[in-house]
């Protein structure tokens, strides 16, 4: 359901799913928060390639990572959204503290 790279300080979370709903929500959450306890992320990209629908608790575990990662002066990220997730990026506000890049590219060169 999740698969993370991790290169030097920069973490892309791969979410595999159609949906970011609260099964794989609880996935991603653990996954990552075990890199972050033992690694210093200061990028954390998430990449939405194959997501079609995100409900609250997919919202909850990208602001909770952003938290985390923005506590430390770290950034956070989203890279190949569907013009769906981005409008409820819009509609949710996350737009405003999280970059969104059409690719893994852009975002690294932002």
């Amino acid at each position: 359901m999740v698969k993370c790279y991790l290169e030097d300080k920069t973490l892309l979370v791969e979410i595999l799913s159609t949906e970011l709903d609260h099964h794989v929500a609880r996935n991603v959450r653990m996954e990552v928060d075990e890199i972050l306890m033992k690694k210093q992320i200061d990028y954390l990209i998430f990449d939405f390639q194959y997501v079609n629908f995100m409900d609250s608790s997919g919202i909850g575990v990208i602001i909770g990572r952003y938290k985390k990662i923005v506590s430390h002066g770290g950034r956070v990220s989203a890279i190949n959204m569907n013009s769906r997730l981005k409008k409820l990026f819009n509609l949710s506000g996350m737009n405003k503290i999280i970059n969104i890049y059409d690719s893994f590219e852009d975002a690294i060169n932002s």
